[in-house]
């Protein structure tokens, strides 16, 4: 039996979930599929595969602040959806200061890709990518290798 924790991230939008695993003994990281949302209302059946597949110890939801570190509307939203993991999923769901991850999803996407893919992917890899960033700052923070 593998002592390997997994952890799986959120990045939380009305329109797109992004998706990223990753684990602490390595704190490696990698980005997964982009979840769908229909008016805000997350796409709970794959959200569930995904958790069934990966069976993750912990899960992360990017906490989208205001610059200045005040809430705002998809704040709310995010919070509220972190509560719903929890409740479905019955393990430990910490929400995490996403705060510059789509600048920096977004600058790390153009960066590697440049334009070889139309704008729909691009917006659908960056959700998933921005995950990634919130996970890897999440373990840095947290379980930093030395």
């Amino acid at each position: 039996m593998s002592n390997i924790e997994i952890i799986m991230a959120f990045d939380f939008g009305t329109k797109n979930i992004g998706v990223a695993v990753g684990q602490k003994l390595t704190c490696t990281t990698t980005s997964l599929n982009v979840l769908h949302s229909i008016a805000g209302t997350p796409d709970w059946k794959n959200i569930e595969l995904m958790y069934n597949e990966w069976k993750p110890k912990t899960l992360i939801v990017g906490l989208p602040l205001q610059i200045d570190g005040s809430e705002q509307y998809i704040t709310i939203l995010s919070k509220k959806f972190a509560i719903q993991l929890k409740n479905k999923f019955n393990t430990t769901v910490e929400m995490y200061d996403e705060r510059f991850t789509t600048l920096e999803a977004r600058s790390n996407f153009y960066n590697q890709y440049c334009s070889k893919f139309s704008e729909k992917i691009k917006k659908n890899k960056i959700d998933s990518i921005a995950a990634e960033i919130i996970l890897k700052s999440w373990l840095n923070t947290n379980y930093k290798l030395i």
